[in-house]
């Protein structure tokens, strides 16, 4: 099997333009991204996939491995969907471009299933909410699955409400997933599902298809960089651990 990693790099960003060159203990973020895919023994080949002539030229400077993709892409998934048209291979792993401290073990557990189950056509991974704040935070999907763990619906709400007990652990997505080149040809050639458009979570076309998308536990200390008060504290806890 052929397994591509993509890291999707948007320069556009609407609440932290030009992110993924943002520096971290003297290196573009985007950098430290690309060096731990680059640990997962199952790739064939890692990609940052960008849209920018900027993050492109740093990537090749760096020897980062690159693709320029069209700045038309609404989704980071859509800027995969042409990754998979320019470069064959039978499963294709998103690794969001703004978890520098992402591990490699983590990575990977978007992988093994479908050695597994060679009818999975999606992955993604998901990790037990420990503050309650991201609880009612509209800005941290939630996941609820089946007995199985097959997704069944995310939702930014509070969700599910706990009327009968308060003994359940709330879990939030972890954006690493894992794509067959059906999936992604399913995606980019449809338009958003009625569901997707209200919570704005672009897994959810999948699910509203029909698709059963596996869901994989995983503990990860990462943290998303979505602001510049993030950086700093990627940055503090990076410098901490001596990089």
């Amino acid at each position: 099997m052929k397994i591509i990693g993509v890291i999707p790099a948007r320069y556009k960003s609407s609440r932290f333009p030009g992110k993924p060159l943002a520096d971290i203990c003297g290196k573009p973020m985007i950098w430290w991204v690309y060096q731990q895919a680059k640990k997962v023994k199952e790739f064939d080949e890692v990609y940052v996939a960008t849209e920018s002539d900027k993050i492109e030229r740093v990537c090749k400077e760096l020897g980062v491995n690159v693709i320029l993709t069209a700045d038309t892409h609404p989704t980071g998934t859509d800027r995969i969907g042409e990754v998979a048209q320019k470069i064959k291979a039978d499963l294709y792993v998103n690794i969001q471009g703004d978890e520098p401290m992402i591990e490699p073990e983590v990575i990977r557990q978007a992988i093994l299933p479908f050695f597994d189950n060679p009818n999975l056509q999606v992955s993604n991974l998901m990790t037990v909410i420990d503050d309650p704040v991201d609880v009612v935070n509209c800005t941290v999907p939630k996941v609820i699955t089946n007995k199985d763990n097959i997704g069944i619906y995310l939702t930014r709400a509070a969700a599910p409400y706990p009327k009968g007990s308060i003994n359940y652990h709330y879990y939030k997505q972890v954006c690493v997933y894992g794509f067959k080149p059906e999936a992604l040809q399913f995606f980019c050639s449809n338009p958003r599902g009625k569901i997707e458009r209200i919570e704005d979570i672009e897994i959810l076309r999948f699910i509203e298809a029909g698709y059963k998308v596996q869901y994989i536990e995983v503990s990860s200390e990462t943290v998303a960089v979505d602001t510049p008060k993030d950086l700093e504290k990627v940055n503090a806890i990076m410098k901490a651990k001596g990089f």
